[in-house]
């Protein structure tokens, strides 16, 4: 029987913050384990916490108390420096505002992370980058900038732009927020096809429709989880835009 291991372990991670005279717990004492392959939704109010925590994963944040092992190795306490190579040697990040780049190409859009690797483990970074960009679709506009794409095909360059570096972890916070309803779905359709690729994702969203296309949520309140669940009946995007009006913009595509 084949096992998986935890690319994610979270033991009684707690976040401070010194206030004045009063100290604010973001987190309080949370335990979270994600297997690999796995793809979690994080849900909760303005305020819940579930932004630190996906800082903390991202190893944007340090916790105040608490350990955090990543992909196997403990990262709390790990210097600047340190926690930005791991960032770019094990994680992919995927933002609700895209964050490219507003006059450059797609593809060096892609191929920016490759160029900050100080472990020189890439030769062909244009070449990778071409490839990102043809795996989510987007092979025929390598030479487009932002301003030339819909939002839907801006997001699929962040999504290359995540994947290019081979991350054992996939981290997208409220990645349909700036999407419409069908746009949203294509996103999600793409997210689910990596996933069953075998990248682990997990996903910050307020909305219960995008968490459901996850196979497991967790909600957050006052810093604390407080349910951890399987999606018993998982909604699969590609059925969902088969009863989606059709739009003019091409399906997105994984190319494996």
């Amino acid at each position: 029987m084949m096992t998986t291991r935890a690319v994610i372990e979270l033991e009684r991670v707690t976040k401070a913050y010194q206030m004045g005279e009063s100290r604010v717990f973001a987190l309080r004492g949370v335990d979270l384990s994600v297997q690999q392959g796995e793809m979690l939704a994080v849900m909760g109010a303005s305020g819940s916490g579930k932004s630190t925590l996906m800082n903390i994963i991202g190893c944007l944040d340090t916790p105040t108390d608490g350990s955090y092992l990543l992909d196997g190795k403990r990262v709390d306490g790990l210097s600047r420096n340190a926690l930005a190579d791991i960032r770019n040697e094990k994680l992919g990040f995927v933002f609700q505002g895209f964050n490219l780049l507003p006059r450059t190409s797609a593809i060096d859009n892609v191929e920016l992370p490759l160029l900050y690797d100080r472990a020189g483990r890439w030769m062909d970074t244009k070449a990778m980058a071409a490839a990102a960009l043809e795996r989510v679709g987007l092979g025929e506009r390598l030479h487009h900038q932002p301003s030339e794409l819909s939002g839907g095909q801006q997001q699929r360059v962040a999504i290359a732009r995540a994947l290019v570096t081979q991350p054992k972890l996939l981290l997208a916070d409220e990645p349909t927020g700036n999407l419409d309803s069908h746009t949203t779905v294509e996103v999600m359709q793409l997210f689910q096809e990596l996933n069953d690729q075998g990248i682990t994702i997990v996903l910050v969203t307020h909305e219960l429709e995008v968490a459901e296309y996850a196979k497991r949520v967790v909600e957050m309140r006052d810093g604390q989880l407080v349910r951890d669940h399987a999606i018993a009946e998982r909604r699969r995007a590609a059925d969902d835009l088969l009863t989606l009006a059709p739009v003019a913009t091409p399906e997105l595509e994984v190319v494996t």
